[in-house]
């Protein structure tokens, strides 16, 4: 019996969302630009982990650049070991910046992330595949960062497994991390699987004192399968402020459920999170870390969750360490389970004040208010066997499965503004749409 869904915009009120365009990157690894009525304006035959849509001020006032992954690698892992190269490309289509065949191994295995610096350079989220001495003498994917200069020059790097003794791993923890790796060296998607790393950007904490860790030029960062959420000081490599891995028993998710209606309150029990990021500058919460708890299996030991499964979007200050804001299908007046992404997915706060949430596991994206109302919702259409290569090729490229499946995921959506594209707003005037219940 075949999986029936609406596709497309299913839900649209103009006058309430925040007006711009989309940018995501289908399982049949082609990356879209779509309007609010899901009209795709601009495709590219490359996938991005992400992609992203350049913004002007940081690539010389250029309106269109995207970041894409532009060749596959050969290595057999697949996973976070399979991007040879990642590049740029011109809204026509034109190479701009490529690089990864200069990268050690000759490939870049860039995975998960990647930022355009204010300094011209590129941050890759990449695996490295070596001896962790902490966790043994076999090779292992451990994942790091690298800061590459448009001449394709290393400028700086960081790696993971030299700082697994700053993560906060209990007895209990390490020994679960330790025989995890045992049985399974040669995981494709690393034994942290980290999934984001982004620079904290000016922010509040830094201008109210300069001696904060939140310097701009610091990077939060995401273990997925540690839950931990971490700030690596750039210029000694230190992790100097952290979240989990460990919450207190009382914070499981019950307890969530319980006080999910409760803010502010203490940050409980995050698991198998995605894409915290601090919030920029001039948009509503500005300074406070956004992230997307999936609750999802994950931790060292693994976390405990609850049975109604449900992820939640997170507004955290920094400073004191409180959820401010979150959103829960209840918050929509749903049951919990009705929003729920147990990998994948990220959130991106607009500047009316709502949040573009992709639930990514279903290939779902929708915009949601403060309060909770969705205002714009969209189910792509477009299905293959993973966002990382040929989708024509059945082979198992889903996490979590050992058969060829298709699937409708998305890693990450992007909100990107009308000029950030040499579109403008589209030509037609937006259309309100209704689609979210049907006649028997």
């Amino acid at each position: 019996m075949a999986f029936v869904r609406l596709t497309g915009v299913t839900y649209y009120d103009p006058e309430r969302a925040h007006n711009g365009y989309v940018l995501y990157t289908g399982s049949d690894s082609i990356t879209r630009l779509i309007d609010m009525n899901g009209t795709v304006q601009r495709e590219w035959p490359f996938p991005g982990v992400p992609p992203r849509i350049i913004d002007p001020a940081l690539n010389g006032g250029r309106l269109g650049d995207i970041g894409v992954q532009l060749s596959p690698g050969d290595d057999p892992r697949g996973g976070i070991y399979a991007n040879r190269t990642v590049g740029q490309l011109s809204w026509s289509g034109e190479t701009v910046w490529e690089w990864g065949d200069q990268a050690p191994g000759g490939a870049a295995r860039q995975n998960h992330d990647w930022e355009l610096l204010e300094n011209g350079n590129r941050l890759l989220l990449v695996t490295l595949p070596r001896v962790v001495p902490a966790l043994g003498d076999h090779v292992v994917g451990d994942q790091g960062l690298y800061e590459v200069t448009p001449d394709g020059r290393i400028a700086w790097e960081w790696r993971a497994g030299d700082h697994l003794e700053e993560m906060g791993f209990s007895e209990d923890g390490w020994k679960a991390l330790r025989e995890t790796v045992s049985r399974d060296p040669d995981d494709p998607w690393g034994y942290l699987e980290i999934n984001s790393a982004k620079t904290v950007g000016a922010n509040r904490l830094h201008r109210e004192d300069p001696a904060s860790v939140f310097h701009p030029d610091n990077i939060l960062i995401s273990f997925r399968k540690a839950n931990i959420v971490a700030l690596i000081d750039k210029a000694s490599g230190a992790l100097v402020w952290r979240l989990g891995p460990y919450f207190a028993a009382e914070s499981g998710a019950q307890h969530q459920r319980i006080n999910a209606h409760k803010v502010p309150r203490p940050l409980d029990q995050i698991s198998g999170q995605h894409n915290p990021h601090v919030i920029a500058e001039g948009l509503p919460g500005a300074g406070n870390i956004l992230v997307f708890d999936n609750q999802g299996g994950a931790g060292y030991p693994p976390a405990a969750l609850g049975i109604y499964a449900g992820s939640r979007v997170l507004e955290i200050d920094p400073a004191t360490r409180e959820i401010v804001w979150q959103y829960t299908a209840e918050d929509s007046g749903l049951p919990s389970w009705t929003f729920f992404s147990s990998f994948v997915s990220n959130a991106q706060r607009l500047p009316n004040g709502n949040t573009l949430v992709t639930e990514g596991m279903f290939g779902r994206l929708f915009q949601v208010t403060p309060d909770g109302e969705v205002v714009w919702e969209y189910q792509t259409p477009y299905e293959g066997y993973g966002v990382a290569g040929e989708p024509e090729v059945p082979e198992p490229r889903v996490p979590g499965v050992d058969r060829a499946v298709r699937t409708s995921m998305i890693y990450r959506a992007q909100a990107v503004p009308f000029d950030w594209v040499p579109l403008g707003p589209p030509p037609t005037a937006p259309v309100p749409v209704d689609r979210r219940t049907t006649a028997p």
